[in-house]
């Protein structure tokens, strides 16, 4: 689960309607991708996020655009005139993460769309698996690309690793907040789609994922002696996550009824 590695060459335009300031950029391979900036307020954390369980959601199956992580020159901010996003790409310099970007794509409309069953079931799954905060009718992060539905946004995921220690997080908790999830009227086959989700989700495709995670996003105040222990520790929360009962599976089966 290794992810390429792109260079940005060109800073295209901010995405202001996310809370971490990120943005359209061309990379040296000549493709647009959105770029979330390590420097961004909600710092390294935010990329672990995304890396995890966006590469856990297509592990899983389900459509998110390609992740590459992106070396970012400090230089480029030399082309900007706003001073804040000369800032925020000084402070980002070195790799990033960006998702492929989607030209066309819009918003998911929930009073327009309707998603089938089996897939809408597959995502509450995943978003309470990962503990994901930000599906919400006020905010989904899913958009409409040539008629077909993608997850993007998942910084907010794995929100109990902020301060950590790799022991105070426990596994086997349900997700409450998974009744705010904007797909749940249409998610009536979780218990149908439990045993394949888990499946997917083997402890060697978890700790190929956890490999990727760049030692520099690891660095901290969170208790851990080096970015291995860390490493270990999140792959063994999402291990022991799917270990029986999954209350989190319950809470979502009882959040749609």
């Amino acid at each position: 689960m290794t992810p390429r590695i792109v260079s940005a060459a060109r800073y295209v335009t901010p995405l202001r309607e996310g809370g971490s300031m990120p943005a359209v950029i061309e990379a040296d391979d000549d493709g647009l991708y959105v770029l979330k900036f390590r420097g961004a307020g909600q710092g390294p954390k935010a990329l672990v996020a995304e890396w995890i369980a966006g590469s856990l959601a297509r592990a899983c199956g389900l459509p998110v655009p390609e992740i590459v992580f992106v070396e970012l020159d400090p230089d480029l901010a030399r082309t900007e005139p706003d001073p804040e996003i000369q800032d925020l790409i000084r402070a980002s310099a070195g790799l990033n993460l960006a998702l492929d970007y989607l030209p066309g794509a819009i918003n998911f409309d929930p009073v327009a769309e309707h998603p089938e069953a089996e897939l809408a079931s597959q995502i509450v799954w995943f978003d309470a698996y990962v503990s994901n905060v930000d599906r919400s009718a006020r905010n989904p992060n899913l958009m409409m690309w040539h008629n077909r539905l993608y997850l993007i946004d998942h910084g907010a995921a794995l929100y109990f690793h902020h301060g950590w220690n790799g022991r105070d997080a426990d596994p086997g908790k349900p997700f409450p907040l998974i009744r705010e999830h904007v797909l749940l009227p249409w998610a009536d086959r979780i218990a149908q789609v439990d045993a394949t989700m888990t499946a997917r989700l083997t402890s060697d495709v978890i700790a190929a994922i956890l490999a990727a995670v760049p030692d520099a996003w690891l660095q901290g105040a969170d208790a851990f002696a080096d970015a291995d222990t860390q490493r270990v520790a999140y792959a063994d929360y999402l291990v022991r996550r799917l270990a029986r009962p999954r209350h989190f599976v319950q809470g979502a089966i009882d959040a749609h009824a």
